[in-house]
């Protein structure tokens, strides 16, 4: 069962699994948004299908905390907080390097080739990706991070931290070093916007996880 974090008539927060997808795809695996929607289904006891928007993602390997609108009325608020990051977006991660600076920013432009799914620097067609993180301790080579996604790229933490020389844990994509069969190091751990109706400034985190290797630290 998928731990619900949050829930009312507009929202639906949720702590994702790691290595599910968000919505369905070809592999045609069962998918976040399809299992969100059967929960509503059954718990208002729904005759027709259920709607719950989908405002944002988290790659298939990642899990943490996400918010699903329950209206489109709440849907059409949040990607719009969204489009002018007014929704703000922090995770954990654990990077293969022990020599980062204390604190960071870094801008890319990221292009994404639709063939191979996979992200690339490119500074004549890429687009913008910012992010600004900052190192919560050390220790065997690795470093843990908290990171302020300022724009929503596939892939983006990934990418950028790879570009600096400092490739996320088991990253099976990006980090050539990767062992296989290891569950990558990132973590979507705090959401915060403002509720689509109330106007409320919302909080929601998804604690660090107790598995290696975020557990050294």
């Amino acid at each position: 069962m998928i731990n619900i974090i949050y829930e009312d008539n507009h929202l639906l927060v949720v702590e994702k699994p790691c290595n599910i997808a968000v919505q369905a795809d070809d592999s045609k695996d069962e998918d976040l948004l399809t299992i969100l929607k059967q929960y509503l289904k059954e718990k208002y006891q729904k005759p027709n299908n259920v709607y719950l928007g989908l405002v944002h993602r988290l790659d298939r390997p990642v899990g943490g905390v996400m918010v699903f609108a329950k209206t489109s009325k709440a849907a059409s608020r949040l990607s719009d907080q969204i489009r002018t990051h007014t929704f703000k977006k922090t995770y954990l991660a654990v990077v293969c390097s022990a020599s980062l600076p204390k604190q960071g920013h870094l801008e890319n432009y990221l292009a994404k080739d639709s063939k191979t799914n996979m992200v690339s620097e490119d500074k004549k067609n890429g687009k913008l990706a910012v992010l600004d993180y900052q190192v919560i301790a050390q220790k065997n080579e690795l470093s843990l991070v908290k990171i302020a996604l300022k724009t929503g790229r596939p892939h983006q933490i990934r990418v950028q931290f790879s570009l600096i020389n400092a490739p996320l844990y088991a990253d099976q994509r990006y980090n050539k070093h990767a062992a296989k069969n290891q569950q990558i190091a990132l973590w979507a751990h705090e959401i915060s916007f403002i509720h689509p109706t109330t106007k409320e400034q919302l909080t929601f985190v998804s604690p660090q996880p107790t598995r290696y290797p975020f557990n050294i630290f």
